[in-house]
């Protein structure tokens, strides 16, 4: 199986088996993504402890099979990781998306990694940075359950 293959088998993996595409009860952060470019448009959700741990996640919306596979692989690595680690990782993920990831930095993302042919595809960045923008905003900003905010995704 060559790499080509491998990037569509765990995109397609993630987008029509999703595992953390669902409604939550009780998040502590909520905040909403929009890829106004394509319409892509989803509503994340994570929940957080008094250490500052992602103990759970989950996203609602719609949007095409990148934008939708991206934020599933993000949740799968941030849940039991702390802000900060998620954070970092949110940076590893855009430096990935922008070519400037070491090797050994890209391997940290697991199944993410997946996507790093995104970058030479500029109509699917936006698409593929959705969720990690909306996560980093939340976490960035700490929005206590403000739901219905949009972030414009743009890539830079």
């Amino acid at each position: 199986m060559d790499t080509k293959d491998l990037y569509r088998e765990i995109l397609n993996e993630h987008n029509l088996n999703p595992s953390h595409k669902k409604p939550m009860d009780n998040p502590s952060l909520v905040l909403n993504g929009v890829n106004p470019s394509c319409g892509d448009n989803i509503t994340l959700n994570l929940k957080v402890d008094g250490n500052n741990k992602i103990t759970d996640g989950s996203f609602t919306g719609s949007g095409c099979a990148v934008s939708q596979a991206s934020v599933d692989m993000m949740l799968d690595l941030i849940i039991g990781k702390d802000k900060d680690e998620a954070l970092r990782l949110a940076g590893i993920f855009m430096n990935m998306i922008q070519g400037k990831a070491k090797p050994e930095e890209i391997e940290e993302l697991d199944e993410a990694a997946s996507l790093e042919d995104i970058s030479r595809m500029p109509a699917r960045v936006k698409c593929a940075v959705l969720g990690w923008r909306t996560m980093k905003e939340m976490l960035d900003e700490g929005k206590e359950t403000e739901t219905g905010t949009e972030i414009h995704c743009d890539s830079k």
